[in-house]
């Protein structure tokens, strides 16, 4: 009973940032578009086994009234695992960006939404360098975890520099990275 709260604050998050990706991206494109959106949403580590399942039922739901709708989960190598020394992490780090550029390649997405694991630091990186080559802008939005009410995570530490919307959920925050915008609790 103890993880159903846990639960429904991930399915909760997962379709706000869903509803926040719809909308950011209808801001976007004022003209009518023929292409289908590509959404990349980087939600947990690759052994976070709750996320993917929630994700697969909501896509799943989701299908039965759009059944133009289509989703992949791709796992992604952790850039850092929990008490790992930070000078291995390194290469960890490098082997994680370079599993990461052939998927944000081939796949090509308009936005990307990242809730603080630091997978998605690669994933935002290979994103950057889309824009980089001139191939395509991809908007990244990032949202801070809501345990971190004084300072930014490492992910966020990083990507507060290079997202396009950096969502915080403690007003302490937002005085102290003004580039951020202070939604509140979202979970």
């Amino acid at each position: 009973m103890d993880a159903l709260p846990a639960v429904l604050g991930a399915a909760a998050l997962l379709l706000l940032l869903l509803l926040t990706a719809r909308l950011l991206l209808a801001r976007r494109n004022s003209s009518p578009r023929t292409a289908p959106l590509s959404l990349l949403v980087v939600a947990g580590s690759d052994s976070d086994k709750m996320s993917e399942d929630k994700i697969r039922t909501f896509e799943q739901k989701r299908a039965e009234t759009f059944s133009n709708s289509q989703f992949t989960l791709n796992r992604i190598p952790r850039c850092r695992e929990v008490c790992q020394s930070w000078s291995s992490s390194v290469l960890t780090t490098l082997y994680s960006i370079l599993y990461s550029f052939p998927l944000t390649f081939r796949l090509k997405p308009d936005l990307i939404l990242c809730n603080g694991p630091g997978t998605c630091v690669p994933i935002c990186i290979s994103a950057l360098l889309l824009e980089i080559l001139a191939l395509k802008k991809v908007i990244i939005v990032y949202v801070e975890s809501i345990c971190r009410v004084e300072t930014l995570s490492l992910s966020g530490k990083i990507l507060y520099y290079f997202s396009d919307y950096f969502i915080v959920q403690w007003p302490a925050l937002k005085e102290k990275y003004p580039k951020s915008i202070y939604l509140g609790r979202i979970v």
